[in-house]
């Protein structure tokens, strides 16, 4: 399988390059060549585990670059734990996505990223990456100690939550973290710039982590997938979103073959999105900082994505995305009637969702059964869901872990020249 630039078709490269790339020299999206259809009344009726299906899922997009065998074993390897679907109500469940070791759903494409690059690449690399929360972690988590990988996670300062930066600032060995002075597309500017520059990638090889590559993108439709088989009938999927992987990456699934309903893409205040999936104008707008941190994206890098999954028709956009808007207020007092409606403790993205499916459940005469991605432990925001909630959550071991560790980051200015100093520094 080969993978093409979305702004320049005649840039093409094999999954291996295109995964070590991470984003195309003319700073374009990589999409597959073609897009396999997969034979799903056959897995739905076969009894698989979540790595079966994920090799179902994945082999196609990796073509010859792995073999069958250590394919198989890189997903057994890496998607060790579980991915839940929870029952609240008759036609709505959670799809709980956060009991990965950093308790996010960023886990699952993080992992298998990390041992998709070890496996390809026979140089030593630089994963760059920003993160608006949740990313970091999974990528600090997911790479550590892999041969050959250094980590370099830009996070913006004062933006992400106490647990969060524990998790990016205290793994250390080949993980470092720098603290921004800005938002998270000011982090996500100052990576890109990096990968445009030449002549910083001839003294240090760069790729990155975020939802822009490929290794990050697709793994993500493998629980879609699995919340799929396990359904009766097609459903439409909630979904916290920020940068527009996660949608990004359930609509490529549905490409393949598998019936869904339209999907819901549910924002907080950063509502470029939403507004384009009503208008189909889109403006990008500089982020607001909000309770769901890690949604606080103001120009989605997964838009063109999503625009070539819908044959870039507009129309045809229309009819498979809707979109939905939170602010912080009424996220709060709808984590407060989960709590109350359903004895359910969500964090305050998977409070977004539940409240954009509860909000089409009421409002629409005639529509499916709905599933929401809860895509955070709700303790990874403890003190916002316990003043909304007056429950404090109890803390998994993977987050307890982290917490009395020291701090270790590098401040800098959302400036392109402190980070390319910085990375020449310590290359």
């Amino acid at each position: 399988m080969n993978y093409f630039s979305l702004t320049d078709a005649t840039i093409v490269r094999s999954f291996d390059r295109a995964l070590r790339d991470g984003i195309a020299p003319d700073r374009g999206l990589y999409f597959p060549e073609r897009i396999p259809i997969l034979d799903w009344s056959r897995i739905v009726r076969t009894p698989m585990s979540l790595a079966d299906l994920a090799f179902e899922i994945l082999q196609p997009y990796v073509g010859q670059a792995i073999d069958e065998t250590a394919l198989k074993a890189l997903l057994v390897d890496a998607l060790d734990f579980d991915v839940p679907l929870v029952d609240l109500e008759q036609g709505l469940q959670v799809l709980e996505l956060f009991h990965g070791p950093t308790a996010a759903f960023k886990d699952v494409g993080a992992r298998i990223m990390a041992r998709l690059l070890a496996h390809t690449s026979q140089d030593r690399v630089t994963v760059l990456v920003a993160t608006s929360g949740d990313t970091g972690s999974a990528v600090a988590q997911g790479f550590l100690d892999v041969p050959g990988i250094d980590v370099v996670i830009l996070y913006p300062s004062g933006r992400i939550s106490h647990i969060q930066e524990q998790q990016l600032t205290t793994v250390g060995r080949n993980i470092r973290a720098l603290e921004i002075q800005g938002n998270f597309d000011d982090c996500q500017a100052l990576v890109k710039r990096a990968f445009m520059d030449d002549d910083l990638k001839r003294k240090r090889a760069l790729t990155s982590a975020n939802s822009i590559n490929i290794g990050r993108w697709i793994p993500q439709a493998i629980y879609y997938a699995w919340a799929a088989k396990h359904s009766s009938d097609p459903v439409h999927f909630v979904v916290p979103s920020g940068n527009f992987g996660n949608v990004a990456a359930g609509m490529l699934l549905q490409n393949m073959g598998v019936p869904m309903l339209p999907f819901i893409a549910a924002t907080n205040a950063n509502d470029g999105m939403a507004s384009y999936i009503k208008s189909g104008v889109f403006e990008a707008k500089r982020s607001v900082a909000t309770c769901a941190n890690a949604m606080d994206v103001g120009d989605p890098s997964n838009r063109p994505r999503i625009e070539a999954l819908c044959d870039n028709s507009f129309q045809v956009l229309q009819t498979r995305l809707l979109g939905y808007t939170m602010q912080d207020q009424a996220n709060r007092e709808f984590m407060q009637y989960a709590q109350q409606k359903w004895g359910y403790l969500a964090c305050p993205h998977t409070a977004i969702a539940l409240a954009a499916a509860h909000d089409f459940q009421s409002q629409s005469a005639v529509h499916g059964p709905l599933i929401a991605l809860a895509t955070a432990h709700p303790a990874k925001f403890g003190e916002t869901v316990e003043d909304a909630t007056g429950v404090n959550p109890a803390l998994p071991d993977s987050l307890r872990a982290c917490l009395g560790r020291a701090k270790e980051s590098t401040v800098i200015p959302a400036s392109y020249k402190d980070l390319r100093d910085y990375l020449l520094l310590t290359a």
